[in-house]
């Protein structure tokens, strides 16, 4: 029984197509489009409700943008946000699925926020900015955290976003589990298996403490860029690991 805090996990029928990216160079907007108009349909096929997208997957870009000077090329990626945003709420709506869109480096009021996009299929938009910088995004590009924890209802339940390093802290996941959450959405980056593993390890953990679905996805792939020549990543819908699930509690 769980804590009378946290509440039962709801009997929800959802399809979630957690996609893993594949990083590799592209020449310009185009190569990015495509590659995304690709992923969508063939997520799209098998008519889920969420679609999830990567952390900061859009630094594919990076490969045709000058990169010379790393803090100054992650800021002009912000160039890109308003295409990024009109793409994407085509899709959600062309597909009718609500779309994590992973997260987008975006600059507002003159910071760099790691930013989670949501779009709905009525074409509406919805953030999350990451709350937790990891030391290479404070040391390297120097973003700037979030300070704000959302949650998101849908008509397939309520759900919020943590971005990689956030769900390595159980009290963002416990203080949005407390407020009804039935699905928490994990668009992770990670360069190595050490990295991945700690971000799986917590998202499982946030499962089973607080009675939730977590679903959770990475990037892979390389880029000829400073800090992103590799990746790895695999993705998971994960479940309270309890008899009404599957017995690893892998959905």
């Amino acid at each position: 029984t769980p804590p009378a805090h946290v509440h039962e996990p709801k009997p929800i029928s959802v399809r979630i197509a957690a996609v893993q990216y594949l990083l590799r160079p592209i020449h310009d907007w185009s190569g990015f489009e495509n590659q995304v108009r690709f992923v969508m349909k063939a997520a799209g096929d098998y008519k889920p409700q969420f679609v999830l997208l990567p952390e900061i997957f859009t630094t594919q870009l990076l490969s045709f943008m000058d990169t010379t000077d790393l803090y100054q090329a992650v800021r002009n990626m912000n160039d890109y946000t308003a295409r990024y945003i009109e793409l994407f709420k085509e899709l959600a709506i062309e597909w009718k699925v609500h779309v994590i869109g992973g997260s987008h480096p975006t600059i507002c009021d003159g910071k760099l926020l790691n930013t989670a996009y949501m779009f709905t299929p009525e074409g509406k938009v919805f953030t999350q900015d990451k709350i937790h910088l990891t030391r290479w995004e404070k040391e390297k590009w120097k973003g700037d955290p979030g300070h704000n924890l959302q949650v998101f209802d849908t008509p397939h339940g309520r759900i919020a976003i943590l971005i990689c390093y956030d769900i390595e802290f159980p009290e963002l996941a416990r203080k949005v589990s407390e407020q009804g959450v039935d699905i928490i959405f994990v668009p992770s980056c990670t360069d190595d298996k050490q990295g991945f593993l700690r971000v799986r390890y917590c998202c499982h953990a946030r499962a089973i403490e607080n009675q939730v679905y977590v679903a959770v996805t990475g990037t892979v792939g390389n880029l000829p860029v400073e800090g992103l020549g590799q990746h790895f990543g695999q993705a998971a819908i994960l479940t309270p690991s309890d008899f009404a699930f599957a017995r690893d509690g892998i959905a």
